[in-house]
């Protein structure tokens, strides 16, 4: 049934705190925020300097962003609703004084939790203090607001490894979350890294295993806390807003589409018949100030603490091999810029298979053009680049060879919630999208605002592309000729079935001579 009480309305004059304002979700929910509810209160965003970087210098140049186009060209004046503070998770009290935590503690209704790190291969360290330490650390600061709504905790879909189907229902952690954070504190790095495998049980991550235990602290403060747990699936570019396929960071699908549209990706590990559980940041964006209004306006609190799953694999099921067949027409048909070499990777199951084309196709070639480069006097870098991308597809290799299972019931339930101008603004039902013109729209918002390539430079993309497309072929066949010719110099029965080619197989180069000549 669709609420009486608007997403405007709702919003109008609170203030928000935002944790993890500055990253990839965060910046959407800013512009999102501002744009469609240009009414809201202030919005404190904690921030710390980074980089060399003070706080205003880092708010300045998210400003310029191409996210906030639009804000600027039609409502600049609600720029000066964010307000940077000087903060981070990592310390109690975000590391504020007692005076601005009393400042906030009078004027802040809403708090949107997003701050985590997102690398994987992260030590347990590390994940535990940001991810799960700072939940505890933000909901401590939060209890401190005296007109507190809700407090939203942005948390993943994949946190649950150990069950074939995750409802939108709390879990209890292999371990407890107290003596996790406790042990994290008095052990130094080598004794946590000797507990770790321990610790992680089923979980193939320290990541998956950090934002777990952050949920059941979550919900340890539902009692006195009117919280909330939001469970997005693998976020992707953006569908509609600010722009169709904008986004900032090469993790997730598109970083890979990306890696393989320039020739360094040409294998991984993945299931092409499983479906692709993901989400495009502006859909979950919506989903989540909706499910803002829908919890915070509430007039009794629930008897369980309210979870979402927000995902859209159930409403455009789409296969991994359904991606990789539109990102590989896209890379033909508006290829890249400069690409080390042929984008021709590829999917498998098989182990074997991965192994052999990671040799031959990944490292092979980097040490021979770090061998090129250490001939020439310039630095390599190719291994070293390799490495990484090795390490990082063993990360998510895990999430693409195994089926995911998210039931969505209260998440596509806010679209029966919202009255019809909120469908519209904040719409979370994409079942009449379209699929494979939002999946190019993903590849051309890498290319442009993650690698920064002009789009007018296709025709010189092409040219390029098809000189890669025949040397690709050529170096094939020579490899082949190569192994072909081995095995006729070390077995004759080889060498006599090749000799049946006549003067097809006595004029191939290296091949020829090898059957041929010898027997002269």
């Amino acid at each position: 049934m669709a609420s009486n009480l608007s997403i405007k309305d709702f919003y109008r004059g609170k203030n928000i705190l935002v944790t993890g304002g500055t990253g990839f979700m965060g910046k959407v929910l800013l512009e999102k925020l501002l744009y469609s509810v240009p009414d809201v209160g202030n919005i404190y965003v904690l921030m710390r300097p980074k980089k060399g970087k003070s706080i205003q210098q880092r708010y300045e140049d998210m400003q310029r962003s191409p996210l906030f186009d639009r804000l600027r060209n039609e409502k600049p004046s609600t720029l000066k609703k964010i307000i940077p503070i000087q903060g981070d998770v990592l310390f109690d009290n975000f590391g504020l004084s007692d005076k601005e935590i009393d400042n906030f503690a009078e004027e802040i209704s809403i708090v949107f939790h997003f701050a985590a790190t997102l690398r994987l291969e992260a030590p347990l360290k590390d994940n535990v203090n940001m991810n799960t330490c700072g939940t505890q650390r933000a909901l401590n600061v939060a209890k401190k607001f005296k007109k507190l709504v809700l407090f939203v905790h942005l948390s993943t879909a994949f946190c649950y490894p150990d069950y074939a189907v995750l409802e939108e229902k709390m879990h209890a952690p292999p371990v407890n979350p107290a003596e996790v954070m406790h042990l994290i504190e008095w052990l130094d790095e080598k004794q946590i890294e000797l507990l770790t495998p321990s610790l992680l049980g089923p979980h193939p991550n320290c990541y998956t295993f950090s934002k777990r235990l952050a949920e059941s602290v979550v919900e340890s403060e539902f009692s006195n806390l009117p919280t909330v747990i939001v469970r997005p699936s693998i976020v992707c570019p953006s569908y509609k807003e600010p722009m169709p396929g904008w986004v900032d960071s090469l993790n997730g699908p598109v970083g890979l589409m990306l890696g393989a549209g320039k020739g360094v990706i040409r294998t991984m590990l993945c299931d092409g018949t499983l479906i692709a559980q993901v989400v495009p940041v502006d859909t979950a964006i919506n989903a989540l100030i909706a499910i803002g209004m829908i919890e915070g306006s509430k007039t009794e609190k629930p008897e369980v603490i309210p979870i979402y799953n927000v995902n859209i694999g159930h409403q455009k099921p789409t296969s991994w091999g359904d991606v990789l067949v539109v990102a590989k027409d896209y890379a033909r048909k508006y290829p890249l810029a400069w690409p080390l070499w042929y984008p021709n990777g590829d999917i498998t199951t098989n182990y074997l298979a991965h192994e052999y084309r990671r040799i031959f196709y990944h490292m092979v070639p980097a040490y021979f053009i770090d061998f090129i480069l250490f001939l020439l006097g310039q630095r390599p870098f190719m291994v070293r680049i390799q490495n990484r991308i090795n390490q990082g597809l063993e990360v998510l290799q895990y999430f693409t060879m195994r089926p995911w299972n998210f039931p969505c019931p209260n998440y596509d339930s806010i679209h029966l919630k919202l009255n019809e101008e909120d469908k519209i603004t904040f719409n979370t039902d994409l079942t009449s999208a379209d699929r494979d013109d939002y999946m190019m729209k993903c590849v051309e918002g890498g290319r442009i605002y993650c690698l920064k390539e002009d789009p007018a430079k296709i025709s010189i993309n092409k040219s390029y592309h098809n000189f890669l497309y025949v040397l690709d072929w050529i170096v094939k066949i020579f490899i082949w000729l190569l192994i072909f010719s081995l095995l006729a110099y070390l077995f004759d029965p080889v060498k006599t079935i090749f000799s049946y080619g006549g003067s097809f197989v006595k004029y191939l180069p290296i091949l020829g001579s090898t059957v041929f000549d010898e027997e002269n």
